[in-house]
């Protein structure tokens, strides 16, 4: 079998199991398995391949016929630049939390920063690289979650230090910049996701209550005691949110408070600054 029939192969594989992008997928599950990118895969596409690349490429396709994330097969997910582990133990990191990062790092240069809520730490990480801060800490209730972020901080050479706590419940520090992408899916809304999200990420980091706002809440009225005067809160929400966290920031005492939009043109970031 050639490496042109095997991508055709895989193509049909993932589209009758119904797996959105089937190409981008099996060229990406081709590069895992066979160590090729693209352009070497269009100069080489008529070799053939050996037993062991065969059974490689096809176990690959195989699991992600099962919907499981194409980053759960390869183990990464790139954002930012930079190549974050990822495992069932924390959210894939999405083009959009890219915004909170950008709109963040704008006010933290040699700041102390903390993000709450870290997952893979990439939030937290990239950050560190944009922006030089005097210090930062990454916070997550989960030990595992907290597993991938350390590996995570290895491999960039970083010095995030690293809390494992239940929101502000262990953080003694106060901070000038104080980022989140916390859980924000209404309850209800979780069995009607994709099975990829559904199925194999941590319902924990997706569960937002029955309003998808129950960590705004306490998040917004925790930091207060952790943020310097004039300090920044700054949040990732979902796309209908942006009014009703922007009210409850204002109402403790968040002003200057501003919604960023996506590339989409919908809300994305909220950020305000702590003021009273």
């Amino acid at each position: 079998m050639t490496i042109e029939e095997l991508v055709t192969k895989g193509i049909k594989a993932l589209e009758s199991a119904d797996v959105p992008e089937a190409q981008i997928n099996v060229m990406y599950l081709l590069e895992y398995t066979l160590h090729i990118n693209r352009m070497e895969y269009l100069l080489n596409k008529q070799r053939a391949v050996t037993k062991e690349e065969e059974e490689a490429f096809f176990s690959a396709i195989s699991i992600r016929k099962n919907r499981v994330p194409l980053q759960h097969i390869t183990g990464e997910q790139e954002f930012m630049g930079f190549s974050f582990l990822v495992n069932e133990h924390v959210l894939i990191p999405r083009q959009d939390t890219e915004i909170l990062v950008e709109e963040a790092a704008k006010l933290a240069k040699g700041r102390r920063i903390l993000d709450m809520c870290t997952g893979s730490g990439c939030i937290i990480l990239s950050m560190e690289q944009l922006c030089k801060p005097q210090y930062a800490m990454g916070v997550d209730i989960s030990i595992d979650a907290l597993a991938v972020a350390r590996e995570n901080g290895k491999r960039l050479g970083s010095k995030v230090n690293w809390l494992q706590s239940d929101l502000f419940d262990k953080v003694s520090e106060k901070f000038d910049v104080i980022v989140s992408n916390p859980p924000y899916i209404e309850r209800d809304e979780i069995p009607i996701l994709m099975e990829e999200v559904r199925c194999h990420e941590p319902e924990m980091a997706l569960d937002g209550g029955e309003d998808g706002l129950d960590f705004y809440r306490r998040i917004i009225i925790e930091s207060r005691e952790h943020l310097e005067l004039g300090g920044y809160l700054c949040f990732e929400i979902g796309y209908n949110q942006g009014e009703v966290v922007y009210s409850l920031m204002e109402k403790a005492g968040f002003l200057e408070c501003q919604i960023v939009k996506d590339l989409a043109g919908l809300d994305r970031v909220v950020i305000g600054q702590l003021i009273k």
